[in-house]
């Protein structure tokens, strides 16, 4: 069995980082999941949420956009549409990002088609705050 799994994160537009790891921990479609060395192969549809990994005893956070995950023979490849990692998020850029989201929220029904533009938009922006924030505790 492997010691650690070689994870690679790519975008559209770049590829993200491609690191040698110890655990991965992000938002599947069914809900929180993590994978160490040795895991089954599976390959699952991600949500917009936090991704982060442990390497040598410390842990880095990324801010994701839907995509999708696989692991195979401690291999781990996650494609999604954008990828932020902590250090690399304006705050305030997010804050009024997320204002912008709840006042369209506000005079939008559940009907309208923009709802869910607006409903995704708010919860990046919640996402991104959040992966932000752990950057500014370091």
């Amino acid at each position: 069995m492997a010691e650690k799994i070689t994870f690679e994160l790519v975008t559209p537009y770049r590829k993200v980082l491609t690191e040698e790891v110890d655990e991965i921990t992000a938002i599947g479609s069914l809900g929180e999941f993590s994978v160490l060395p040795g895991h089954a192969p599976f390959l699952t549809a991600l949500k917009i949420g936090e991704l982060s990994y442990k390497q040598n005893g410390g842990s880095s956070y990324l801010a994701v956009n839907w995509g999708y995950f696989e692991i195979k023979d401690d291999k781990a490849v996650v494609l999604v549409e954008t990828a932020e990692r902590a250090d690399e998020i304006d705050l305030e850029r997010a804050q009024a990002a997320l204002g912008r989201a709840e006042t369209a929220l506000k005079t939008l029904s559940a009907e309208d088609k923009k709802y869910r533009v607006m409903e995704a938009a708010l919860e990046r922006a919640a996402i991104r705050m959040q992966v932000a924030a752990k950057s500014a505790r370091k």
